[in-house]
C-alpha cells in the first residue's frame, strides 16, 4: 500500500511541476530592438538569435480599429512551442491585449486579433511577438501608429 501512495505522489508532483514549468522555473527572455519594418504596409522578416527566422503579418492593411485582425507568425529552423502577440498602446494605456495563435501547420501560427479604439486620433502601438523556444522566449517587437476615422 504505502509503494502505491509514494507512486501517487510522486506522479501527482512531477505531473504539477510540468504543467507549472513555466511559473516555476521561468524560461530566459530574449528581447529584440524595433528593426523599422512597417506592418501597415507588409508582412516583416526577422532573423532570430541563435538561427531561424520569423515572419509576421497583420491583415488587413491598414490596420484598422475595431475590427477583427487576422495574425499569421511563420517560423523557420528552431522549434516553437507557443505564440503569442502582446498588443500594447505606448501612447496611452489600452489595457491587456494578448492574443495566443494556435498552429494551423508545422511552424505557422494564426489567430484573431483586433485593437480597441481609442479618444485619440492617431494612436502609436507596439506589436510584440513572443516566441516560446525550449528553455527561451523570444520578443520581437513591432511599431505602427493607426489612425481614427
Amino acid at each position: 500500500m504505502l509503494p502505491l501512495v509514494v507512486l501517487v505522489l510522486v506522479a501527482s508532483l512531477a505531473a504539477g511541476y510540468w504543467l507549472f514549468r513555466d511559473y516555476l522555473n521561468p524560461p530566459q527572455a530574449v528581447e529584440l530592438e524595433p528593426d523599422g519594418c512597417d506592418l501597415q504596409k507588409k508582412a516583416c522578416r526577422r532573423s532570430l538569435p541563435g538561427g531561424g527566422e520569423m515572419v509576421f503579418e497583420i491583415q488587413p492593411r491598414p490596420i484598422p480599429l475595431v475590427t477583427p485582425l487576422k495574425l499569421r507568425v511563420e517560423v523557420k529552423g528552431v522549434p516553437v512551442r507557443r505564440v503569442e502577440v502582446d498588443f500594447t498602446g505606448l501612447n496611452m494605456n489600452m489595457g491587456y491585449n494578448r492574443p495566443r495563435l494556435k498552429e494551423v501547420a508545422p511552424g505557422r501560427f494564426e489567430a484573431e486579433g483586433y485593437l480597441p479604439v481609442c479618444i485619440r486620433q492617431r494612436m502609436e502601438w507596439q506589436a510584440k511577438v513572443l516566441l516560446y523556444l525550449p528553455g527561451k522566449v523570444v520578443a520581437v517587437p513591432y511599431r505602427f501608429d493607426t489612425i481614427r476615422e
